[in-house]
This record gives C-alpha cells, sequence and structure tokens, in this order.
C-alpha cells in the first residue's frame, strides 16, 4: 500500500511539473468563487492610477500607489520588493505602473520567500537603500518573523546606534473580503515590540500621508492595510507633500459620552454605531489610533479625562490582542479619570475567520456589536 502510495505522489508530481501555464500567486487568488475577493473587486487593479483625478477623491490603493510613486521620484535611494509588484501590478494594484515608470532596477519581483527578500531587504538598507517590501497578504509574514524580530527591531540597539535601517514592510491585514483562512488574518499586535514602528490608517488620506512618513523615518516601519478599505472610500487628497506624523492619533468624531479607542477598518464601524445611538442620548467620540507603535497615550488621555469611559475595538481576536495592552494603560493610568470598566470588544477567539459568508459576517466586529457595547457601557 505504501509503494502504491509512493508510486502515485510521485507520478502526480512528474505531471504537475510538467504542465503548461501553472498559475501565479496573483493567478491563484484570483480563481477564487462568485462568493471570493475578486466578486468584491478587490484584486483587480486600479485603472487609472496613477494621475487620477484628486477632485474626485482617490481610493486607498491610489493614494498608497500615488505615495510610493512620489517617495520614489523623490529619492533615488528607495525600490520596491514583493511578489507580482512588477508588470502585474501587485494582487491588488498597489504597485500598478512603477514597474514602467521606474524600470525592474527599483521594482523587484521576488519568488514566494518571504523570509529571504525581508533578508535581502534588511541588508540593502544597511547598506543605505531604502526598501518598501510588499508581502502580499499579512498572513504570510509570519515566514519573515525571524528577521524582523531579530534583525529589522534590534539593528540599531545591537550596533550602539551605528546602524540605521530605514526601511517599510507593508501588508494587507484584515477581513470582511471572504478570503478565509490564509487571507483575513490580524496579527498586528505581535509586531508592537521595541525596534519597529506599526502603522494602520484608516482613510486614504493618513494612508498616504503615513506612508511617505514612514518611507523617511530613521526606523523599520511595519504598515498594515486593511485589504477591505482598499476601495470603499474615497477622498480628496491634498496637491502638497503631506506628511502625517508617525504615532499621533486623531478625532474621527467628536462625542462626551464615551470614548472608543480604535484603529483601521473598525474606525468606520464605530463611526456608523455612534451615529445610531445619537437618538438615545449617547455621543461616543470616535478616536482613531492611526500608528500602534508608537500609540498616542496623550490623546487617550485626553479623550477619556472628556468622557470618563472606554471602549477599545479591534477586528483582532480578543485575548493578546491590542486591546489588552490599551485597557491596561488605561487602568495604569486613567483609572481615576473612569465612572465605568474599561470595556474591550474584539473578535471571538477562534483559530481562523471563516470562509463562509454567514460564519463571516458573525465573527466580525461590525456597528450594529459596537452599538451594543456602546449601549451596555452607558448605562453603567
Amino acid at each position: 500500500m505504501a509503494v502504491s502510495t509512493r508510486s502515485t505522489i510521485e507520478k502526480e508530481l512528474t505531471e504537475a511539473a510538467a504542465a503548461p501555464n501553472r498559475m501565479t500567486a496573483t493567478e491563484h487568488h484570483d480563481s477564487h468563487d462568485e462568493h471570493g475577493p475578486v466578486a468584491h473587486g478587490l484584486f483587480s487593479p486600479p485603472t487609472g492610477v496613477t494621475g487620477t483625478d484628486s477632485r474626485s477623491g482617490v481610493t486607498m490603493i491610489e493614494a498608497i500607489n500615488q505615495a510610493l510613486a512620489e517617495e520614489m521620484e523623490r529619492d533615488p535611494r528607495v525600490f520596491l520588493l514583493g511578489e507580482d509588484i512588477g508588470p502585474r501590478g501587485g494582487v491588488f494594484g498597489a504597485t500598478k505602473g512603477l514597474i514602467e515608470r521606474f524600470g525592474p532596477e527599483r521594482v523587484l519581483d521576488t519568488p514566494i520567500a518571504e523570509s529571504g527578500f525581508t533578508g535581502f531587504g534588511i541588508g540593502a538598507a544597511l547598506l543605505g537603500s531604502v526598501p518598501v517590501i510588499e508581502i502580499q497578504f499579512a498572513d504570510f509574514i509570519y515566514s519573515a518573523l525571524e528577521q524582523i524580530f531579530s534583525e529589522m527591531a534590534k539593528m540599531h540597539y545591537r550596533s550602539n546606534g551605528d546602524a540605521r535601517l530605514r526601511m517599510v514592510v507593508r501588508a494587507p491585514i484584515g477581513g470582511g473580503i471572504h478570503g478565509g483562512f490564509y487571507h483575513s488574518q490580524s496579527p498586528e499586535n505581535l509586531f508592537v515590540v521595541p525596534g519597529l514602528k506599526v502603522a494602520m490608517p484608516a482613510t486614504p488620506s493618513d494612508a498616504k500621508g503615513m506612508l511617505k512618513a514612514a518611507i523617511r523615518d530613521p526606523n523599520p516601519v511595519i504598515f498594515f492595510e486593511h485589504k477591505r478599505l482598499y476601495r470603499s472610500l474615497r477622498e480628496p487628497m491634498p496637491e502638497d507633500d503631506v506628511l502625517v506624523p508617525l504615532g499621533m492619533a486623531r478625532i474621527a468624531r467628536p462625542g462626551t459620552t464615551l470614548s472608543v479607542i480604535t484603529y483601521g477598518a473598525t474606525v468606520h464601524e464605530a463611526i456608523k454605531a455612534a451615529g445610531s445611538l445619537m437618538a438615545d442620548g449617547i455621543d461616543a467620540e470616535v478616536l482613531d489610533l492611526r500608528s500602534l507603535q508608537p500609540y498616542d497615550k496623550p490623546a487617550i488621555l485626553a479623550s477619556i479625562a472628556k468622557t470618563h469611559r472606554a471602549l477599545v475595538v479591534h477586528e483582532a481576536s480578543k485575548t493578546n490582542g491590542f486591546g489588552a495592552e490599551l485597557a491596561a494603560f488605561i487602568a495604569d493610568e486613567a483609572f481615576m479619570e473612569l465612572d465605568a470598566p474599561v470595556r474591550r470588544l474584539a473578535a471571538p477567539d477562534s483559530p481562523a475567520m471563516p470562509y463562509n459568508h454567514l460564519l463571516e459576517s458573525a465573527y466580525l466586529v461590525d456597528a450594529a456589536k459596537i452599538a451594543a457595547a456602546m449601549r451596555e457601557l452607558a448605562a453603567f
């Protein structure tokens, strides 16, 4: 039986190796069914990204494309590397048109080898280049953790300040696109460690301004982009060279009853939830952290001093999520301001986000769930 099984496997491997038109990574994603990401237009490269009329507003993916192009134009040391980012323009179209504009020497298509090309980027940064690495999905970043944690995060410290790694690792994050187990994860909490900066914008203008700031930052930056936001909203883009500082939160919606502290896609869900409760006299403030490392501690304290209630919201699982750090900080630094316990709302502690659209909806933190948590906290 074992010999027969081995012969079958070897025969299938031989046939697969000889088969023509093997799919690229992007083509594999494009083969998903009608409930998958393609059905939502998420994998379709954007049209007219370069030179989009800013008066009509741009999407987040267009804003990221603009930021990359402008920084490559500004600084010849900036170069890109990642899977399918060349002629294909990336799975989501973030690098569409850049290889034609800047050439293959500065837009490098890599093999499926996250650890390898992340290490390559670290070496390039040590020699003075400015790599911007694209991890095709945040779910694929785990094989590069050794490079990120042991080298990227520690290089400045271990060199006694002699080495600076000016580099960015971009990664689409989050669910809600029917991507299933390996295209929907939210591992941002893993990267909130000394030696790294971590950013996660919620709007197109923040995505552009923060990415430009990240590329110019002398420290390594992990830059998460929630893929559900790539084409779901548009925003006018300033014509000037505007940078959005890392580590600075923004009040996405002012309020007085309670503070919702969040980031990424749940910023928009929290704003919807807050609007739905106004008729009931609940006026929630929504604080968009924008950066997770460093995060804006003074902004959190100022908001809680005004509302005296705190609801921490994120899409990742609750246990060991970044909300635990935020709740601990609030308990340590703002306890005397609180009129109610700090409340956390997050995804359930499931091993992965389900593919089935009904189960995925049950898993996700949406406006209805946030509104229910707001009511409970306001009533305490």
